[in-house]
């Protein structure tokens, strides 16, 4: 049984596109991307920046001091391989889940799927009044043919986990895929022992 996270860029679906998570165990370079808008959420030592562009997103997690990526692109192979510990296609539906280290565990789950025109557009729509709502970072376009695309992302943080939720609309073919993710953070340090451990220093 195949390793669902191994390197597999020549997966086809049914749309022009080659839709891929890929997974960094460190920071990506915003150089490979055109960021139309980025935020950022800091919570003691740890850090969390999400960043969207035209069809895709990348979400950077620091965590004290281990520093992981995922990104979301509809062309895998214009990215670097410094660093990529894996690659999950984005055709169909895939889960996963790993330890980034003892304290740190990751899960994703993926969804895409092709619409009708009809179908598309009302999703489109409803995505795109979400995304108002909820103030994602988000940007909408339309491709030469006039019709309508949409990436945005969502970012919540909870006392105990982060959680991402992705949504790329591109209508050549009326795709949409849906990511979700969740990063289970480690459990605060007492105050006592932090002052023991820094007093050992």
């Amino acid at each position: 049984m195949n390793d669902p996270l191994e390197t597999n860029l020549n997966t086809k679906a049914s749309h022009p596109f080659t839709y891929a998570m890929l997974h960094y165990r460190r920071a990506v370079h915003p150089e490979f991307f055109g960021i139309e808008a980025r935020r950022k959420v800091e919570h003691g030592l740890n850090e969390f920046e999400g960043w969207i562009f035209r069809g895709g997103h990348c979400v950077r997690f620091q965590i004290g001091e281990t520093c992981f990526c995922e990104v979301v692109v509809d062309n895998p192979t214009t990215l670097p391989e410094r660093g990529l510990s894996g690659t999950l296609p984005c055709a169909g539906e895939h889960d996963h889940e790993e330890k980034i280290t003892d304290q740190i565990t990751y899960m994703t789950t993926i969804q895409s799927e092709s619409l009708s025109d009809h179908l598309y557009l009302g999703t489109y729509k409803e995505m795109l009044q979400h995304g108002r709502d909820s103030d994602s970072l988000m940007v909408a376009w339309t491709d030469p043919g006039g019709k309508p695309n949409l990436s945005l992302i969502d970012l919540q943080r909870y006392r105990g986990e982060l959680h991402v939720q992705g949504y790329h609309l591109r209508s050549a073919a009326g795709l949409v895929l849906r990511t979700q993710s969740m990063v289970q953070l480690p459990e605060p340090e007492p105050k006592k022992a932090a002052a023991a451990r820094a007093a050992r220093r």
